[in-house]
């Protein structure tokens, strides 16, 4: 199912040619959500150097063209995904990404019709020393582990419109202390191997294989393995199952979710084999495990 997916993308991708004209276009689809966070309704954005904010749950369809702009945009990516394009490239946006696009450069960024979903949040920064640290890696999307701690913090700041100052002021130095320690070099394997199970968490049910992890991060099975030791001490299939059996503890104790839902939500096509792995792991089935954890109500 991964793979089908994952040649879903780049059969779409393939098709899809750098630009050499550009001209300014913005489209939301109806079922589009997005919610801003200017300067007038938190004023204390200026003085942290953000220009504008924004977070988006994009469906069906959504681009923005812009010829060229006189901020940098940032756009990191939580689930689903977009699709990038410069005058050099057409790339997939993934989770657990940032996308970097500085001022006065040309570009299209665009829902990724594979997943007909975007959860992503965004920033307009003015062109400044504050931010060159960021702006010089140039038009590209690197490995970004905070963006749901991006995600989180400017929602908070959104609740606070036309509340607390000071606790507004405290979230923003939040974001900025968050992204004035991001370093280029994050781009290194180890940052994407660890996005990638990033990514992997949040969409467990799909037919994650070694072989798909490691060619989803351009490296080889070996190479993956030897970094994914390095991090967690065990293999990445001993990862992946990990995570699975991780979140079926927390999905068992909803008593409203039967075994063989979990075990779909999970990745596994045959209840049986997700209850034998179950075990396995744990020593329990999963009707035993939920019996003796139940909540009382």
């Amino acid at each position: 199912m991964f793979k089908k997916q994952q040649n879903l993308c780049e059969s779409v991708i393939e098709t899809m040619k750098p630009k050499s004209t550009w001209h300014d276009d913005v489209f939301l689809a109806e079922h589009c959500k997005e919610r801003f966070l200017t300067v007038e309704d938190i004023p204390e954005m200026k003085s942290c150097g953000v220009y504008m904010g924004g977070m988006a749950k994009l469906y069906d369809a959504y681009w923005v063209e812009r010829e060229s702009v006189n901020v940098h945009t940032l756009i990191f990516t939580q689930e689903g995904g977009g699709i990038l394009t410069t005058a050099t490239s057409v790339q997939a946006i993934s989770p657990y990404t940032l996308v970097v696009l500085p001022a006065e450069t040309p570009f299209r960024f665009e829902l990724d019709p594979q997943y007909n979903y975007w959860k992503m949040a965004w920033m307009l920064t003015p062109d400044t020393p504050q931010w060159q640290h960021i702006a010089s890696l140039g038009q590209n999307i690197v490995p970004f582990g905070q963006c749901e701690q991006i995600w989180s913090l400017m929602n908070l700041v959104h609740f606070e419109i036309g509340g607390r100052a000071s606790y507004r002021k405290l979230l923003m130095s939040e974001i900025i202390r968050t992204l004035t320690g991001f370093e280029p070099k994050s781009t290194s394997t180890t940052a994407r191997v660890q996005a990638l199970y990033n990514e992997i968490e949040s969409s467990l049910h799909l037919a994650w294989t070694v072989a798909g992890m490691a060619e989803r991060v351009f490296i080889s099975e070996e190479q993956l393995n030897r970094v994914t030791k390095s991090l967690f001490n065990v293999s990445p299939r001993s990862k992946l199952i990990q995570l699975r059996m991780d979140k079926a503890t927390s999905l068992l104790k909803q008593q409203d979710w039967s075994v063989s839902m979990i075990a779909n939500r999970l990745g596994y096509k045959d209840p049986y084999n997700f209850s034998h792995r179950f075990k396995k792991h744990f020593g329990l089935s999963p009707s035993q495990y939920r019996k003796s954890h139940r909540v009382s109500g």
